[in-house]
């Protein structure tokens, strides 16, 4: 089932099956578009990443490219929009200060590595962070993707029940 996508969530090499599953399974629940940049640290077809979309990958929009060249041809319109927001836990800026439109683009790092430091000083401007209490190192990738997903769904407006 093609839809135009409500958002579209980019994971930049991710490496655990399940977190991509469940950011899966939470696209499907909003009309986001799931994109993966390579390399990945699993396979597409492993049972994990099956098991953690469960029955609900078969309903998702979802492409891997092989690398961010690839990836910013493809998603050029919501990049030179600055319609791009990164997730780095190094970020100034709170999620909820961004001002989140239909099409625009969640981009999220790798669960041990983030997103890469060029990314980063090139987009600066569009980084924002999940707030956290220092004692937590980080928050699990699936779980961020999530909360941001949803407060762009809240900031966009109804569309799903």
């Amino acid at each position: 089932m093609k839809y135009e996508p409500l958002l579209h969530v980019v994971l930049y090499q991710p490496e655990i099956p399940p977190n991509a599953g469940n950011i899966g399974r939470s696209c499907v629940a909003v009309g986001a578009k799931l994109w993966m940049v390579r390399p990945l640290g699993f396979r597409i077809d492993e049972k994990a990443l099956r098991r953690a979309g469960l029955d609900y990958w078969p309903h998702l929009e979802w492409e891997a490219v092989e690398n961010w060249a690839e990836l910013a041809v493809r998603l050029a319109a919501p990049i030179a929009a600055g319609r791009m927001w990164l997730f780095t836990k190094t970020a100034a800026r709170l999620y909820t200060d961004a001002a989140f439109e239909k099409g625009d683009m969640l981009l999220f790092g790798s669960e041990s590595s983030g997103l890469p430091a060029e990314l980063l000083s090139q987009y600066g401007e569009q980084a924002l962070r999940v707030p956290m209490r220092s004692e937590v190192r980080s928050l699990n990738l699936s779980a961020t993707a999530a909360v941001v997903m949803y407060e762009a769904v809240r900031q966009i407006g109804p569309g799903i029940k």
